[in-house]
This record gives C-alpha cells, sequence and structure tokens, in this order.
C-alpha cells in the first residue's frame, strides 16, 4: 500500500476518503495521488463549439487546481507525498486510466451509499470501480479519525477461484495486524451442514500461512443480510470479499454482493477483484 489513489469531486465523502488515504500512507510511508476528474459543461464535449470553449475549460480546470491546492494544504497531509492529477475524461476511465499508468497499490473512494434511485446516481462510479478494479478498492462511508483495523471480516464462498484475492486480503490484513474473521455464509437457497461447511473453510485455509484467525459459519436470508449482520455482532472495523467484475447481462443476473455492501453498508468495505 504504497501508492494510494484518492479520486475527489471535493465532497464531504471524497474528503473523508482522503483522510483515511493519509492514516494508511502514514502507516506504510506511501505515497497519495488525487484525482480530480474534470466535470464540464456539455458544450465543451461537442466538437463544433469546442474551440468556443477553450477558454471556459480553462477556467474549470483553474478553478479544480486551486481547490487541489487548498486540499493539499491540510494538516493532516502534512510529512505524506501528494501528487495533484486534473483529468478531462469519464470519472470511471480516469480513475482506470490513472491507477494503471502510476502503479496504483490500493483505491481509497469515499460513497454516501444512499438508497433508491438517488443511490444509482452517486454510487455509480464507486460500484463500477469496484466491480472492475484490479487493485483493492477500499470504500469508506463517514469521517472516521483513526482507521485502526482490529477486526477484519472476510467473507467468502471459499472456493478454488477465491484463493488469489484472499492472499490479497491476507496481506492487508497484516499491514494493519488485524484479527482476521474467515465467515461462511449459510442460506436456504443454499444450505450446507455444518460440517460441510467446517470441511470446505478448513480444507481452504491449508493452504495459507495464516497466524491470526479464526473461522465461522453464520446463517441468514441471504448473503448481503448476513455479512451485515455478522459484521454488527462482532462490532467489525472493515469488511472485506471478492468481487468477480462481470458486466453486462452476467452481471445482472448473478447480482453483485459486494456492490449491494459498499451502498448498503455503514463499516468501510474492502474489495479484491478475482
Amino acid at each position: 500500500m504504497k501508492r494510494i489513489l484518492v479520486p475527489t469531486d471535493f465532497s464531504n465523502h471524497a474528503e473523508y476518503a482522503l483522510k483515511v488515504a493519509a492514516q494508511i500512507a502514514k502507516k506504510n510511508n506511501g505515497e497519495i495521488y488525487i484525482l480530480h476528474m474534470l466535470e464540464l459543461p456539455h458544450e465543451a464535449n461537442d466538437p463544433f463549439h469546442h474551440g468556443h470553449d477553450i477558454p471556459e475549460i480553462m477556467y474549470f480546470k483553474k478553478r479544480a487546481e486551486e481547490k487541489l491546492d487548498d486540499l493539499t494544504e491540510a494538516e493532516y497531509l502534512k510529512g505524506i507525498e501528494v501528487s495533484e492529477i486534473i483529468k478531462i475524461e469519464g470519472t470511471f476511465e480516469g480513475i482506470m486510466d490513472i491507477s494503471k499508468k502510476n502503479d496504483i497499490d490500493l483505491i481509497v473512494m469515499g460513497s454516501h451509499g444512499s438508497n433508491g434511485f438517488k443511490e444509482m446516481i452517486i454510487g455509480s462510479n464507486t460500484e463500477k470501480v469496484v466491480r472492475t478494479s484490479e487493485v483493492p478498492v477500499l470504500v469508506i462511508k463517514k469521517e472516521m479519525s483513526d482507521f485502526d483495523v482490529n477486526k477484519f471480516v472476510f467473507a467468502s464462498d471459499f472456493s478454488d477461484e477465491v484463493k488469489g484475492t484472499f492472499t490479497k486480503a491476507v496481506e492487508f490484513s497484516n499491514k494493519f495486524g488485524a484479527h482476521l474473521h474467515l465467515v461462511s455464509i449459510n442460506t436456504p437457497n443454499n444450505f450446507k451442514s455444518t460440517a460441510v461447511s467446517e470441511k470446505i473453510m478448513s480444507d481452504f485455509i491449508s493452504g495459507f500461512q495464516i497466524n491470526n484467525y479464526s473461522t465461522h459459519i453464520y446463517n441468514d436470508v441471504n448473503v448481503e443480510k448476513g455479512i451485515l449482520n455478522f459484521a454488527n455482532s462482532i462490532d467489525a472495523d472493515l469488511i472485506g470479499m471478492s468481487t468477480h467484475g462481470r458486466r453486462g447481462l452476467a452481471h445482472f443476473f448473478n447480482g453483485s454482493i459486494s456492490e449491494d455492501l459498499v451502498n448498503h453498508a455503514i463499516r468501510p468495505v474492502v474489495t479484491f477483484k478475482i
């Protein structure tokens, strides 16, 4: 977690993410890249009016630079190497591009996590990043003056395809010296006996060197509620899970538990792409 990317629209939730990123950077001697995707009037993207709008584009770019300069002067960023980036591009595409070009280790994003129609608008970019990012994505919902991860819940079905992402989760947990709570959610539609669930988890874990962990089987009506309720029951500091990165119809029919968690969990959520 040496190179951390924080997209910002200068909202409170974006700053909550930046404050957490600053804490992580200080603990790992890391650096932060603050990215602002410049939102311009529609005409600025029209090739027939593009020349006419150049002064307006420069105005918005200058205003964004001023805001970024003010942001980097914050006390909580003192002592951290911070790079400012402004891109005129779609938010999602810009985040993916900057992440690859700068060899980013972790993306930290703020999210409102509201409900209904508003959730679809506000959460869309965060959800796309969560679903497709090749590097871990940490989603922050509220201001956290002390981002200290002692209880880290990692929910999974513990199948072979998760092994690659589980390695990243263990590394993430070790960075914070956290206790890793491995949980399998049992639901009516996908019921397994305790003996079967325990064997699946035991066989899965046997291939890894993990020191500070415990295993749990939690019963609930569906996987999302099971993860949230289990996390509440142990007062977890962080929820982690894998995401498939499905798109289009496959994503629509399979759903995305990780995206639902990003929207509905009060606690921070970190995702690792399979």
